[in-house]
């Protein structure tokens, strides 16, 4: 783990249980907690000045939503992300979001348009966080799942949020990648203000197409990165 998880904010809306497993959730799609990483019950509950046991009850609830596996005898980990894992959340979310663009095409108000251009205006050039970046990026879809109208395909969406912020956590981290969001978002905010619904919908899935790509491409350099660090240990242990 690079980076110690940080207490806990109590929240008397909440319980406990719950609090500590959305910040084991957000741990690991920020990447503070790693693909592979053991999760052990006494540190993470000592770093998040908690018990033992909301922090057992919070892995159980991470295993039921594939954010961590159980091994028979060894523990939690955190779950890996697996090609087939990437190509099948974006499989339905390229789906989803052309059919969300579309529908905003023909519903969005003026109002809802010009919300949409003042945020892409505000974060223009802003330097942020990586969870910045997550959260920007959440927030413009949010606004076009909004102005869809549709408030079934709004759900959905909200059901398949989880595991699309860990994918996009690692999809922004790519130097460039942000930008690149940014004007492609920009591009469907146009379409949607002419109204052009075919064209909002062929914009919207090439966006998520391309995100697909970018993860891709980060998982194909972290693989390698990772072969070259096991090849350069074991060159060492021989010698």
């Amino acid at each position: 783990m690079g980076r110690k998880l940080v207490p806990v904010k109590l929240d008397s809306y909440k319980p406990l249980r719950e609090i500590v497993f959305e910040s084991l959730r957000e741990a690991i799609i920020n990447g503070v907690l790693e693909p592979g990483e053991r999760l052990m019950e006494i540190q993470l509950a000592e770093e998040m000045g908690v018990s033992r046991t909301p922090v057992r009850e919070a892995i159980r609830k991470l295993e039921l939503e594939n954010f961590v596996v159980m091994i028979p005898r060894k523990g939690a980990y955190v779950a890996g992300v697996s090609h087939k894992d990437v190509a099948d959340v974006f499989e339905i979310r390229s789906a989803l979001e052309g059919l969300a663009a579309g529908l905003a095409a023909e519903r969005a108000t003026d109002q809802e348009i010009e919300e949409m251009e003042r945020f892409l205006l505000y974060y223009e050039g802003q330097e942020m966080s990586l969870e910045q970046m997550v959260n920007s990026d959440t927030d413009f879809h949010a606004l076009v799942y909004k102005a869809s109208r549709n408030e079934r395909l709004i759900q959905i969406l909200a059901n398949l949020r989880e595991q699309i912020q860990r994918f996009r956590a690692t999809s922004l981290s790519v130097p460039g990648r942000l930008k690149n969001a940014i004007d492609e978002h920009r591009n469907i905010v146009e379409a949607l203000a002419r109204h052009d619904v075919e064209e909002a919908q062929t914009l919207a899935t090439a966006h998520i197409v391309t995100a697909e790509n970018v993860m891709f491409e980060a998982l194909r350099l972290s693989k390698e990165l990772g072969d070259s660090k096991e090849s350069s240990e074991a060159n060492s242990e021989k010698e």
